[in-house]
C-alpha cells in the first residue's frame, strides 16, 4: 500500500514500532527516552500532546531547524518512550523528567514549545525552572479547569470504557478521533497519519500509560501563571476554549489561527514554524548558541 507522509510518497507502511536511524535514547528517570536532534543553533525543545508523539511536530522541526537545534523527546507513556513502570503521569513528574532530560544531554539553556499536555508541562516547566528557559511557546495549551477535553480523554475516563481501552483500540476509533479534534475543513487525517497514531498507541504499555494519564487528579496551578516570567508566545486555534495564558502571562504575545483546530502543528506546521521562528528571532539577540550532547 502506498502512503503519502508529509509530501513524501512512502512505498511500503513505516514500521512504527522501531527506532529510526536518526533516533537517539538516554536514560532518565529510570526511563529510556527516545529523541531526535536536528539542525544547530540556540536550542528548541518540542514537547508533543496526549496521543501523540515527536512525530507531531516532525514538519515544525524541519523547519525551525534552519535556524536553531531542535530536540523532540517521546514523553513518557508514549511514542518509542514508553510506560512508566509507576504508572505516575502527573504533570509534576513530566516536569522532573524533562529537566533531568535536558541536563542529561548538558542543555543549559532553552527555549521551549509545547501542544496540548506538551504546552502544560512547559509552562510548568516556566514556573519551576525559570532559570533554564529563554522563551516559552504555549500551543493550544493546557492548564485551566474549564479547558474542554479531546474526545478520546473523555473516553479514556469513562469507568465501563477504561478495562476495554487497555487492551483493544480499532483504528476507526483512531481515526475517529484524530477527525474530532482537528479543523473542519482539515485533510490532514489519512492513513497514513491514522497507522503512525494507532501503531505507537498500541506498543507495549501506551494504551494503558494513556489511560492513566487520563484518570490522573493533577493539582490545578493556574492561579500561579501570572507568576511566569519568561518570555511568552501564545499560539491558539480560534475553536479551543479555556485558554488565558494571554490574559494572565505578563506581556505574552498572542496569535491566532482561525480554522485549525487542536492538532495544530500537524494542521498548520507552516504557520506555526514562522510564527515560533519570527518570535525567537526578535529576542535572539539574548539566546545562548547551543550546548548539548548528541546522546
Amino acid at each position: 500500500m502506498t502512503f503519502f507522509y508529509f509530501g513524501y510518497i512512502v512505498a511500503d507502511m513505516i514500521d512504527w514500532n522501531k527506532p529510526t536511524p536518526d533516533s537517539h535514547f538516554v536514560e532518565v528517570d529510570r526511563l529510556r527516552v527516545h529523541f531526535k536532534r536536528l539542525g544547530s543553533g540556540p536550542v528548541v525543545l518540542l514537547l508533543h500532546g496526549s496521543g501523540s508523539s515527536m512525530q507531531g511536530f516532525e514538519r515544525v522541526a524541519a523547519l525551525l531547524s534552519r535556524s536553531f537545534t531542535v530536540i523532540r523527546p517521546d514523553l513518557p507513556g508514549f511514542g518509542l518512550t514508553g510506560p512508566r513502570t509507576d504508572r505516575d503521569y502527573r504533570i509534576e513528574t513530566y516536569v522532573a523528567t524533562m529537566a533531568a532530560f535536558t541536563a542529561a544531554l548538558d542543555v543549559e539553556r532553552y527555549c521551549i514549545a509545547g501542544n496540548s499536555l506538551g504546552g502544560n508541562i512547559a509552562w510548568n516547566l516556566a514556573l519551576q525552572h525559570p532559570e533554564r528557559l529563554d522563551a516559552l511557546v504555549l500551543i493550544n495549551a493546557t492548564g485551566y479547569p474549564e479547558k474542554s477535553l479531546p474526545a478520546g480523554l473523555r473516553l479514556a475516563r469513562n469507568p465501563l470504557l477504561r478495562p476495554l481501552l487497555r487492551r483493544w483500540l480499532p483504528r476507526s476509533a483512531t481515526r475517529a478521533n484524530l477527525r474530532s479534534i482537528v479543523g473542519q475543513g482539515s485533510r490532514i487525517v489519512d492513513d497514513a497519519m491514522v497507522e503512525r497514531v494507532h501503531a505507537l498507541m498500541s506498543l507495549p504499555g501506551n494504551r494503558s500509560a494513556f489511560v492513566d494519564l487520563a484518570n490522573t487528579n493533577q493539582t490545578d496551578r493556574s492561579a500561579e501563571i501570572p507568576r511566569i516570567v519568561t518570555p511568552t508566545l501564545v499560539l491558539r486555534s480560534a475553536g479551543i476554549d479555556g485558554q488565558h495564558f494571554a490574559r494572565d502571562i505578563p506581556a505574552a504575545q498572542e496569535r491566532v489561527h482561525p480554522a485549525a483546530g487542536h492538532l495544530l502543528p500537524e494542521e498548520e506546521p507552516v504557520w506555526v514554524a514562522n510564527a515560533i521562528e519570527e518570535f525567537l528571532n526578535a529576542l535572539r539577540g539574548g539566546l545562548p548558541s547551543t550546548r548539548s550532547s548528541t546522546s
